[in-house]
């Protein structure tokens, strides 16, 4: 079966997901990412576009360790770890930083009435069903573009469905067959998107 290095999976719909490559089975067409493989229908995929490759950097010389007391790094701002979490999903940076702006204003100690916790506001069911700790910022941030990224793939693309789904449950989402009728998951999903289109975002 053909498998290419370094691409992006083009849906239907439009969205791109990247991975670092894919096999096809079938009906079925499997991504292999950083988090494992994720598997659709074939029928979903437009096609795949060759990512440009860039070559590694040279190898540096060895560091000289740092002492134990030292070795802690300094916490990374969330903005950053959104950036670094989408990179690894193969989504669009942009896009994910809408949803955690919309979700928390990028606070890690935002805690919902409903008690959804942190960046982009995991319920703590959901956090330990991504085998995550919501407390932890990157781990948080991690498990909710992760999440972001299957539901994108569950609904073919659907950036709206999509959305639905993490703010108000894909139960609720597959119930209504697209966007539910509850004003704040209305209202989430718009300024969701507006939020992307202002950053640059189609």
């Amino acid at each position: 079966m053909p498998a290419f290095a370094g691409e992006y999976a083009v849906l239907s719909s439009g969205f791109r997901i990247h991975a670092e490559r894919h096999e096809v089975d079938g009906a079925v067409v499997r991504l292999f990412t950083r988090d494992g493989v994720t598997e659709l229908p074939a029928a979903t995929v437009a096609k795949f576009e060759q990512e440009d490759y860039v070559p590694p950097p040279p190898t540096p010389e060895p560091a000289i360790p740092l002492p134990p007391a030292r070795q802690e790094a300094m916490p990374q701002d969330p903005r950053t770890l959104v950036k670094n979490a989408a990179i690894r999903s193969g989504l669009p940076p942009a896009f994910v930083e809408s949803v955690a702006k919309i979700e928390s204003g990028l606070q890690p100690g935002a805690v919902s009435p409903k008690g959804a916790v942190g960046v982009m506001q995991l319920m703590p069911a959901t956090a330990r069903s991504l085998a995550a700790d919501p407390s932890d910022t990157q781990q948080n941030i991690d498990a909710g573009t992760r999440l972001l990224r299957d539901l994108l793939v569950k609904y073919d693309g659907d950036v709206v469905k999509a959305l639905a789904a993490y703010n108000a449950g894909p139960g609720a989402v597959d119930r209504y067959q697209g966007l539910p009728p509850f004003r704040e998951t209305q209202n989430y999903v718009n300024k969701v998107i507006e939020s992307y289109q202002q950053a640059g975002g189609k």
